[in-house]
């Protein structure tokens, strides 16, 4: 997520200055239900403790987010069909999921915020269901064995609610607009919009096939598949990311754009799209995103996808997201600081991702530096400039008072989490040098691509690179809530 929520201009005002242009316990197996189908209660209903051992956990095990994401499977890819009329707000969906049992499954459950859910099927046959706050609960009419693959399809329809929030997460997950719809589902709302684990510690391929009235565009993560079909006043887009994603990277944003396509000069794919507000911005998002993705590949290692771009929509969100593929920016014309903020994030955060929201400044400590990385690259303030400004701030600054490394669930977009995660990366570039910094950056990408990220595992992989021992580094500037003085 671009430079702290509600933030954005206050961060390109520092960036400014040096020079440079300017994301309870668990409930356990509750059977408190509503909407059952057919009006029955789900199978083992007020026998949970019996069936511990054959019944998928309502949360995925992030201790912060217990109720997020889901136990007993594992998805491997989501076909996603959206019908969604802007004009009445509303969406039908048919959400085909593919997914492996962790487990013996008599019961598992899927993330759902609102909508009326009409069907569901497990492997083609009907299946019982009930509802349960922000929880789908499904039983198949047959017991899933654990490893085996399984397949769910629920039917659903209503007006979907973004999820508006008092902290400093704002408004997220599929956000209604005037003409489409803008989505940015960081941490938690993809459950606004179909029903899945949500959480990024289980990252799966994804196809679209979104309908919307003709004259809409509907942008998703990917690649275009075919041509967009018209029938009866109605376009169908479908869309394809082959690549895992986090469930809160995931997009169908729509409305009335203007697009530019093309390829960046080392050959990868280039899309970019602006609502007519910022027809005037089109060509510099598809230039500056070209460029920075191909700087990114030079220092961090090879593109990890297919597609790169960008998308400026006419909604004030005040934040911008890193959406796989496409980086959505809302409300606002992105300067090159911030592009390169969100481009980063393809590598630090879509295709590595945290198993755990605790590591955020994993995802945005690193891209708050690779901003810094892109000014020095620019010939404007260095990384060391910026992050001599940022130290200078007097020791009772509320940024000392934060620890990074542990990520808050109360403010987990803490301005902490972003400049002193940078400022982290700095300090280790000072102490093992530039060579073994710039190998550690590409070593992380290369080892962990596609695949899921820890703390612990990035100092270990510090250590072994540069061969020093940086216990009292990282323990200074990650995990102490005052300012560092020695490290």
């Amino acid at each position: 997520m671009a430079s702290r929520r509600l933030a954005i201009a206050a961060t390109a005002a520092l960036i400014g200055t040096l020079g440079t242009a300017g994301c309870s316990a668990s409930r356990g197996d509750s059977d408190s239900t509503s909407a059952v189908a057919g009006g029955a209660a789900p199978a083992g209903a007020g026998t949970a403790q019996r069936h511990t051992g054959r019944i998928g956990a309502p949360g995925i095990g992030d201790p912060d987010f217990p109720n997020d994401g889901n136990g007993g499977y594992d998805v491997g890819h989501y076909r996603l069909k959206i019908d969604y009329t802007p004009e009445t707000k509303h969406l039908s969906g048919v959400a085909g999921i593919e997914a492996k049992a962790t487990q013996d499954l008599e019961r598992f459950n899927l993330d759902l915020s609102g909508f009326t859910v009409s069907r569901v099927t497990v492997n083609g046959a009907a299946a019982r269901f009930a509802r349960s706050a922000d929880e789908l609960i499904v039983t198949p009419a047959r017991m899933i064995s654990d490893k085996a693959a399984f397949t769910v399809e629920v039917t659903y329809a209503g007006e979907p609610k973004p999820v508006r929030d008092s902290s400093n997460l704002g408004t997220y997950g599929f956000i209604p607009t005037s003409d489409g719809a803008f989505v940015t589902c960081e941490p938690n709302g993809a459950r606004t919009w179909f029903p899945g684990n949500d959480h990024p510690a289980d990252k799966a391929r994804y196809d679209f096939e979104v309908t919307v009235p003709e004259g809409v565009t509907a942008l998703a993560n990917g690649e275009m598949v075919g041509s967009p079909a018209t029938s009866a006043g109605r376009t169908t887009y479908t869309w394809r990311e082959t690549h895992p994603m986090a469930s809160y990277l995931a997009t169908v944003t729509m409305g009335r754009f203007e697009l530019r396509e093309g390829r960046t000069a080392a050959g990868i794919k280039n899309v970019a799209a602006v609502d007519p507000r910022y027809s005037g911005s089109l060509d510099n998002l598809y230039t500056l995103s070209g460029k920075i993705t191909d700087y990114w590949s030079t220092v961090f290692g090879p593109y990890p996808f297919s597609s790169t771009g960008g998308v400026i929509d006419d909604f004030s969100a005040g934040y911008a997201l890193e959406n796989q593929t496409k980086p959505m920016y809302g409300g606002f014309t992105p300067g090159d600081d911030i592009i390169a903020h969100e481009l980063a994030h393809q590598w630090f955060g879509d295709s590595m991702s945290i198993k755990r929201w605790k590591d955020l400044w994993l995802n945005e400590g690193f891209a708050t530096y690779a901003e810094w990385l892109w000014s020095e690259h620019k010939g404007h303030a260095s990384a060391e400039k910026i992050f001599r400004t940022h130290y200078s701030t007097s020791a009772d600054a509320a940024m000392w008072k934060y620890a990074p490394g542990r990520a808050k669930p109360e403010d987990l977009f803490n301005d902490s989490v972003y400049t002193r995660g940078g400022m982290a990366l700095q300090a280790l570039r000072e102490r093992i040098g530039d060579t073994a910094f710039f190998k550690l950056l590409k070593t992380w990408n290369a080892e962990h691509k596609y695949g899921y990220v820890t703390t612990e595992e990035f100092i270990a992989l510090a250590e072994r690179i540069s061969g020093k021992q940086l216990d009292s580094l990282f323990e200074a500037w990650l995990f102490t809530p005052r300012k560092p003085t020695t490290w």
